[in-house]
């Protein structure tokens, strides 16, 4: 993983089109004992919130990833080349507890420099964080939104904010 680090004031993106357009892999556990796992997420915010930068992310009751994250304090966001857009939606759609989908989808996971949860070889930009918030989404809170519609069977997302403690990136991210 060649990438540069990244201060906070020079990271430079179109974040909406990350994403929307492109989306995060959200990773979680621990690299070095091997118990992690990752999951396309394109659903997140980021900002300031309590003096710090942050991601937010959200993740379904039945993810495997909730386990790790649930478990785990710290967690990556990595976006890969859009050449590798088959994987991101293969991750998406398969479980980790069904066998080893991150080799199927030919990632190679390695360590991050701050926080224990891996990042990828291949990305062009990883964002690593520790959790400093979370809450579930309360269906009597919904404005404006059909959340039937989007949440069919009850399956309310958690939603996780973290602390990003440290961003590495190729060139095109930097101010």
């Amino acid at each position: 993983m060649d990438l540069l680090p990244i201060p906070f004031d020079q990271f430079h993106t179109r974040i909406f089109d990350l994403w929307d357009n492109r989306w995060f892999l959200l990773t979680c556990g621990d690299f070095a004992s091997g118990q992690f796992n990752t999951m396309t997420v394109s659903w997140g915010s980021t900002g300031i919130m309590w003096g710090k930068p942050f991601m937010q992310v959200v993740v379904r009751p039945q993810r495997y990833t909730r386990h790790f994250i649930e478990k785990y304090d710290t967690f990556t966001l990595s976006v890969l080349p859009e050449s590798y857009r088959d994987a991101l939606n293969l991750l998406g759609i398969k479980s980790g507890r069904d066998g080893d989908k991150i080799h199927e989808a030919g990632l190679t996971p390695v360590a991050s420099h701050a926080v224990a949860a891996p990042a990828f070889a291949e990305a062009e930009l990883v964002i690593e964080c520790r959790k400093m918030y979370w809450a579930d989404l309360d269906p009597a809170h919904f404005i404006g939104i059909d959340a039937s519609r989007i949440y069919p069977r009850q399956d309310f997302h958690r939603s996780y904010y973290g602390e990003i403690l440290a961003i590495f990136g190729r060139e095109t991210y930097l101010a």
